[in-house]
């Protein structure tokens, strides 16, 4: 996609520069990938998000994590099972995700995909971790550009796409062609997995109203449709399902913190809204 052709959805990636900046300082990040408009902007939230986890429990750089880790195991045990896995990250903006996969399983094929200035921030970054890192792949998620990214991965082998941070910025009418071109562009493929994370509507949380007035300042910041589309888990698999997967699994993070007896009570598909302000979902196509 050519910068004559901006995307209307580009000034999201500046909440890639936070993300970037703050896993890294998490630790689980390269320098490469921390950005001084990153820096600035935690810098600026870091009073909101102390007083938060001191008197709330729980803050946006918590719930980054809680994210994170989730997405990480879901995406281990898939290498687990597809020795030969192939993954498309899509507005993969700063994440170490690619960088740290690539590393830790050369075997398999790893690729990600923004729009193109960010692309181009990102391609920069990991040159300068490893002159060999593969070119980030650009193009606009709601424009026919967006199969082209699945031409660059082999139809023999199973493909995993993955996002972070990013589907709750659209209203459902657009989340729905993405998800409707995902199953698309991804069902000649041996097998289709998409993992992504997502934020239902606070309903549980003590804090509901402060959530709700800074989920809208960020749609103003980001000039995007930001908003909380779901209240139960149940709602996101009906959504998932009628884009056309075949199944789809709601994980919500305090089913692994030992808060209840065991897994098995609650399962991964357990339609209770459990209080946590992300989820994580992993959405596939059947054989």
């Amino acid at each position: 996609m050519s910068k004559s052709h901006l995307s209307k959805h580009r000034h999201i990636s500046f909440t890639a520069h936070y993300t970037g900046y703050i896993w890294y300082q998490m630790g689980i990040s390269h320098p490469a990938f921390a950005t001084k408009q990153g820096r600035s902007l935690a810098m600026l939230i870091n009073p909101v998000e102390s007083l938060a986890e001191k008197y709330v429990g729980g803050s946006m750089r918590t719930t980054l994590k809680a994210r994170h880790t989730l997405l990480d195991d879901q995406l281990k045990a898939l290498i687990e099972r597809y020795p030969d896995l192939q993954v498309l990250e899509i507005a993969a903006g700063l994440s170490p995700r690619g960088w740290w996969f690539r590393e830790h399983y050369p075997a398999i094929e790893y690729r990600e995909l923004d729009l193109p200035d960010m692309a181009a921030t990102k391609q920069a970054a990991l040159k300068q971790i490893d002159t060999n890192q593969p070119d980030v792949l650009s193009a606009d998620l709601f424009t026919e550009d967006f199969q082209n990214a699945f031409h660059v991965f082999d139809q023999n082998r199973p493909l995993v796409v993955i996002s972070e941070g990013f589907i709750n910025y659209f209203d459902l009418a657009l989340l729905k062609q993405l998800l409707q071109s995902i199953v698309k562009y991804g069902e000649p493929f041996q097998a289709l997995h998409y993992l992504t994370d997502i934020y239902p509507e606070p309903v549980k949380n003590k804090l509901a109203k402060v959530i709700w007035s800074s989920s809208k300042l960020l749609k103003l910041m980001s000039r995007s449709a930001f908003t909380f589309h779901f209240q139960s888990p149940k709602e996101v698999q009906t959504f998932f399902l009628d884009a056309g997967f075949d199944q789809v699994k709601v994980l919500q993070p305090q089913q692994y913190l030992n808060q209840y007896p065991s897994h098995d009570e609650i399962g991964p598909n357990h339609h209770e809204h459990l209080g946590d302000l992300v989820w994580v979902i992993h959405a596939e196509l059947l054989d």
